[in-house]
């Protein structure tokens, strides 16, 4: 990761309601992803900011929808070319945000809004780039217990992989003082509902 994930305090002067980026940051399992979703269909305007990635691609998975498939060589390349707004090594896969993306999205539509969903390293980083644009949520579980609970209920994963998942999930919560707002996802409704009435929505 680079050195861009430094918090930056968030501008008060510049009022929620005309920040186009909505970062989400969340431990594996808390659920931002699914927050993400909601929030684009109750807003069909809003745009989904589309993460680069070299993990392989899942059943299911579209490449330019669900991430940007690239080679390590690939990601290696743009890192070097200074093409990444953020970028992290995750559980030996590259993940990181294109500003090609980032700028297609802006310029898509003026009054549009863009989500990334992204780790909090990258969230502190997207707000380095756009301090003026960009509002940090991070997305907490209930408790520690019930994250540990859903990592466990997917099924997906053996228990070395969920161990991993639980020990950086503890370094994520410890970060979480240096975003805009925490939003407790015990209910998605109710979370979605406390994110668009703070973007006065």
């Amino acid at each position: 990761m680079n050195d861009q994930h430094v918090p930056v305090p968030e501008d008060p002067t510049i009022p929620r309601s005309s920040r186009r980026i909505i970062v989400l940051s969340a431990p594996s399992g808390a659920g931002k992803t699914t927050i993400a979703h909601r929030l684009l269909e109750d807003h069909p305007g809003w745009k989904f900011s589309v993460s680069a990635t070299t993990r392989p691609r899942r059943p299911n998975e579209v490449d330019g929808r669900d991430y940007y498939f690239l080679t390590v060589e690939e990601f290696r390349r743009r890192i070097a070319h200074d093409d990444l707004v953020e970028w992290e090594e995750i559980y030996g896969n590259l993940y990181g945000t294109l500003k090609s993306e980032v700028a297609r999205q802006l310029l898509a539509d003026e009054g549009s809004r863009v989500i990334f969903d992204v780790d909090v390293k990258g969230a502190h980083a997207i707000r380095n780039a756009f301090p003026h644009e960009a509002f940090l949520i991070f997305v907490a579980p209930p408790s520690f217990d019930e994250l540990v609970r859903r990592l466990r209920s997917r099924q997906t994963e053996s228990d070395e992989s969920i161990q991993r998942r639980v020990e950086r999930a503890e370094m994520e919560m410890g970060m979480q003082n240096g975003f805009d707002t925490v939003i407790v996802n015990d209910r998605v409704d109710r979370a979605v509902e406390e994110i668009e009435t703070l973007l006065g929505q």
